[in-house]
């Protein structure tokens, strides 16, 4: 059973999105997005520079489209991705790059969606200095209690044994003074404020508002949700779930969870990949892992569809 991940926030890199913009019909979607939401995303992903790119109000957006790009890129009609993948999840922003494909929204709506996303945590991020670090190693017991000892929140629980913590710049510079035992490293990440945190309070209302006039749809496909790692049946249930998401702890390490309950047998996270299959390489040993960096590693993403199909295809007639 295959599985499609969509990376979150920091997966970016300047220029990322300029061997994609080759491909058949990828430019003409992209700038159709760029105008529903007044951003040039075709600038940014091809020139903007590192700090640009930075910017939550900016990253969001560019990283929804450039998701559900390479995502079609892999298949001839779009219509075969609910029939070919098994379930979809994106990490942070990246859910609502899932939630498109799982046909919960319309593209134009989600990526309009996003942009209030970003635009309401930026915001949020702007009244406080904050920030998040990634530890590496030690028991996640010992590390969140030594979190929530210096006041920081484990905003992001990724399994394969990182934690990812978020506060005040402040806290976090007490916390790569003060490591909890075991932890081998803290690095600091490519974010603009403690995302998942109460410091996100306000983007949920401004985000709840920007979601009352849409009417999503059930998900085509299992939708695998961070709040919980469980699957989510409705559309209604989706939306709600990405709203309260942005102030509540990713728990990535229950949706890997969730993914070997289901089966799963390939996992293939869409641009800019990497950093999930990274954890999915070391939390679920076995499965097959491709990340889509360059419109270079499509060929080999299909041939991975093509053996999981058939795989499948033979499991059910065996």
């Amino acid at each position: 059973m295959l599985v499609l991940v969509a990376p979150g926030q920091g997966a970016q890199t300047p220029g990322f999105l300029t061997p994609w913009l080759d491909l058949p019909g990828v430019r003409g979607a992209i700038e159709a997005w760029s105008d529903a939401v007044g951003l040039d995303l075709v600038r940014y992903g091809t020139e903007g520079d590192a700090e640009e790119i930075r910017d939550t109000a900016v990253a969001q957006p560019l990283l929804v489209a450039a998701g559900l790009a390479s995502a079609y890129a892999l298949f001839d009609d779009p219509a075969d991705l609910p029939r070919t993948v098994g379930a979809v999840a994106g990490h942070s922003v990246g859910e609502l790059t899932a939630a498109g494909l799982a046909g919960v929204l319309p593209d134009e709506e989600i990526v309009r969606l996003v942009r209030a996303r970003g635009l309401a945590m930026a915001e949020a991020a702007a009244i406080t200095a904050t920030g998040m670090s990634a530890l590496l190693g030690g028991d996640p017991a010992v590390s969140v209690a030594h979190l929530e000892k210096l006041g920081l929140t484990p905003a992001n629980v990724n399994g394969a044994g990182q934690i990812v913590a978020a506060g005040t710049l402040e806290q976090l510079a007490v916390l790569n003074e003060d490591k909890p035992e075991g932890v081998r490293k803290v690095i600091p990440l490519k974010v603009a404020g403690a995302f998942h945190t109460h410091h996100m309070a306000p983007a949920v209302d401004a985000l709840a508002k920007a979601a009352e006039a849409l009417t999503p749809a059930d998900p085509k496909l299992p939708y695998v949700s961070n709040k919980d790692g469980r699957t989510v049946g409705t559309g209604a249930e989706v939306l709600t779930r990405l709203v309260g998401q942005v102030a509540n702890p990713v728990r990535w390490d229950l949706c890997m969870e969730t993914f070997k309950e289901l089966g799963v047998t390939a996992i293939i996270e869409v641009a800019p990949g990497g950093t999930l299959v990274g954890l999915a390489k070391r939390a679920l040993p076995g499965v097959k892992t491709l990340a889509l960096k360059t419109p270079d590693d499509l060929d080999a993403a299909r041939e991975l569809i093509a053996e999981t199909t058939t795989s499948a295809a033979d499991a059910a007639g065996a």
